[in-house]
Formats: structure tokens, sequence, C-alpha cells
């Protein structure tokens, strides 16, 4: 079993809800990896600008952040120029060609791969 997780909750809008979303994601991650099993964590839309913020040491999320940091798989290069996320560090992820974009992850291709995709 397989699972991808995108994150799409927007950390710009201050809500406990967007919190919750990516506290959520990260433990999932965190859950998958430390059962053995395959996972793979992706930022798109409005998720794009996460990385920079839970990378500050302060944040809450933070140590979780770290734990899964290495089953980051990158971030969508369309929504990361939609949304002016930084993405110094990270893989810019294009296998979607959307007319017009810089490319998205492909949901398509992640299923083809086996992947179970779990959106937060």
């Amino acid at each position: 079993m397989k699972t991808a997780i995108a994150i799409m909750s927007d950390p710009k809008n201050g809500s406990e809800e967007s919190l919750g979303r990516v506290f959520n994601a990260l433990a999932a991650a965190y859950d998958f990896k430390n059962a053995g099993k395959e996972v793979s964590i992706f930022f798109q839309g409005a998720g794009t600008r996460w990385p920079e913020v839970l990378e500050a040491e302060d944040h809450p999320a933070h140590e979780l952040f770290e734990a899964v940091s290495d089953k980051i798989q990158g971030i969508s290069c369309a929504c990361a120029d939609v949304f002016g996320a930084n993405t110094s560090g990270y893989d810019l992820i294009k296998d979607n060609s959307v007319p017009k974009t810089t490319g998205l992850p492909s949901f398509s291709q992640l299923q083809e791969e086996g992947f179970n995709v779990l959106t937060f």
C-alpha cells in the first residue's frame, strides 16, 4: 500500500482549521512512515506556502514537519507560481502539464503508480 498526501490548506488565513489540516496531514505521514509503509507528501494550491511556515522552529508543527521531511516529494510548480510560494530547497512537481501553467502534480500518474491519495 502506497499513500500520497496532498496538503492544500492555506497558512495565510491563520485559522485553526488550516493548522489542523496541516497537522493531521503530517501526523498521517508520520503514522505511515513509522508503520514502514510508503508515503509521499506534496504541497499544492495555497498549501505551497506551508513549507516556509513550517520551517520556523517556533511553529507548533515544526517538529512533526522535521520528522517527515524525508517524505516530502515536492511542491506544485504552477501553484507556487500562482500563490507566490518560496520553493527554495524543494523539488518542483510538473507531471501534469496543464496548458498555460508550469505544471502540477499528476493525480492520474499517482494512481497509476498505485498510490492512494489523501488531501488535507
